[in-house]
């Protein structure tokens, strides 16, 4: 059993199907996207750019890296892996998309889940071209792409699955690319996602927003379930990755990064809530 790259990718300036040449990816109006020494395509046309380089930057998708590479968010990869096997049905191949993949953590870790006992296709696609160029270091099984979620550059009515891992929905975007049936795996923080570091860094907490289970215009809600445990972080290191993989670390105050600078471990509450959504 093989998870292959994805195939059915759509031109991001006109929706044309695009196919796959020796060194880049063209469709019939003429437009061409070549593909870069490391296997991964751009179609994020430079007029949808909010700035020159979207995303996250380059030491925050390294940060990233080594803070999953080193296990720290297993469960939470678990959890997705064994709630995508629920969700499709027999052992026909499945195609998926990871929504803001970043350097394709949790796309590696569901295709060895699903590679043990069907074939599939995978796609991920981030906003940062950092990001892409570490998934597509990592493996090749994919079709890594540099995209944004609002214009998803995938032809309608081809996706299995869909995941949204502390990502941007854009539900219009999923439906649209979604098989009828297909569907979304998003998951959020929840109210207690990395408190104990949040109190060091700000001086007050904001107030949470209260869960949500509504389906988006197009779904049906299927289930919901939490994500939650303690993690020790017993190095200056992972600390400091975990912050600077985070929004959190452009939000605190100076003040709050050096004291969070300054700790040698930290145990911080994990809560992530994971929620499907089926394509009515």
């Amino acid at each position: 059993m093989t998870i292959s790259p994805f195939a059915a990718l759509a031109c991001p300036l006109d929706g044309s199907p695009l196919v796959h040449g020796e060194r880049s990816w063209y469709c019939e109006n003429g437009h061409n996207f070549d593909v870069a020494r490391q296997g991964y395509v751009h179609l994020l046309p430079v007029q949808k750019k909010r700035s020159l380089d979207p995303g996250d930057s380059k030491e925050m998708v390294a940060a990233r890296q080594r803070f999953l590479n080193a296990g720290y968010y297993e469960r939470i990869s678990d959890a997705v892996n064994l709630a995508v096997g629920a969700v499709l049905q027999g052992n026909e191949p499945a195609s998926f998309l990871d929504a803001g993949c970043g350097e394709g953590y949790y796309a590696r870790r569901l295709a060895d889940a699903l590679g043990q006992s069907r074939d599939g296709t995978g796609i991920g696609v981030d906003i940062s071209k950092w990001a892409v160029l570490a998934a597509a270091k990592q493996d090749k099984r994919f079709s890594w792409v540099v995209g944004s979620n609002a214009n998803l550059p995938v032809l309608p009515d081809e996706l299995d699955c869909i995941l949204c891992l502390f990502g941007f929905p854009v539900y219009g975007e999923f439906h649209r690319v979604l098989k009828p049936g297909g569907h979304v795996l998003q998951l959020d923080a929840g109210p207690e996602h990395l408190r104990e570091l949040r109190e060091i860094i700000y001086p007050e907490l904001k107030p949470e927003r209260p869960d949500n289970d509504d389906a988006p215009d197009g779904f049906r809600f299927v289930s919901s379930e939490n994500v939650r445990y303690s993690l020790p972080l017993n190095s200056q290191e992972a600390i400091a990755d975990l912050l600077a993989m985070t929004p959190h670390l452009y939000r605190a105050s100076a003040e709050g990064r050096e004291k969070a600078a300054a700790l040698q471990s930290l145990t911080v509450t994990v809560d992530a809530v994971l929620r499907i959504f089926e394509k009515a």
